[in-house]
């Protein structure tokens, strides 16, 4: 009796949990590199700025908190199941958080996520982190789709989002408990070829 064969994956295990988590250009002098010890204080005052409060619920108290989730993050790479890079300006000042999580390398999916520091803001840098992101994944690793979400009421992510060629594919109703309460999600999309 034969067997049949299942689809093969989008992108072959052990890819990338094998290597070192890379560093990545983005234009502005921009460098997206993986979060060190030493910026557990920049990740921790993103989580005491009221914007970035409003639109995630889970957050850290402490710069020993941070320094674990930094040890997940590390964690998620060798299991391959995310990324997570700090945002900075040539490796140095921390400007903000990218993140790609939920690998799926069977169908190539996965899910972007940002934020960015107050001072940092209304200059280009979340949609410039993203554009690199979404070059690395789509065009190196070869997933073939990219989403990210965010609540109804988040217009500069949506901006964001929008300028970096993530398509807006509807709403989600009722999707994510933020602090005051239920919210409509947006759902945008890359796909590889967009």
């Amino acid at each position: 009796m034969t067997r049949a064969l299942s689809t093969p994956p989008v992108i072959a295990s052990g890819l990338l949990g094998g290597s070192p988590q890379p560093v990545l250009p983005a234009s502005g002098g921009l460098l997206l590199r993986p979060w060190e010890e030493a910026d557990a204080p920049a990740f921790l005052s993103g989580y005491q700025d009221d914007e970035i409060r409003r639109w995630h619920t889970r957050r850290p108290d402490t710069e020993l908190q941070v320094r674990e989730w930094f040890d997940a993050y590390r964690q998620d790479w060798r299991r391959e199941k995310g990324g997570h890079w700090a945002i900075t300006r040539d490796g140095t000042e921390v400007l903000g958080r990218i993140a790609l999580r939920g690998w799926d390398f069977d169908d190539g999916i996965a899910g972007a996520a940002y934020w960015v520091l107050p001072a940092a803001r209304g200059a280009g840098v979340a949609t410039r982190a993203l554009l690199s992101l979404t070059a690395w994944a789509l065009e190196e690793i070869g997933f073939h789709r990219l989403e990210l979400d965010h609540s109804t009421r988040n217009y500069a992510s949506c901006r964001v989002a929008t300028k970096s060629g993530y398509v807006l594919e509807g709403t989600k109703r009722s999707a994510a408990v933020h602090d005051d309460g239920r919210h409509d999600m947006h759902l945008h999309a890359r796909i590889r070829g967009d």
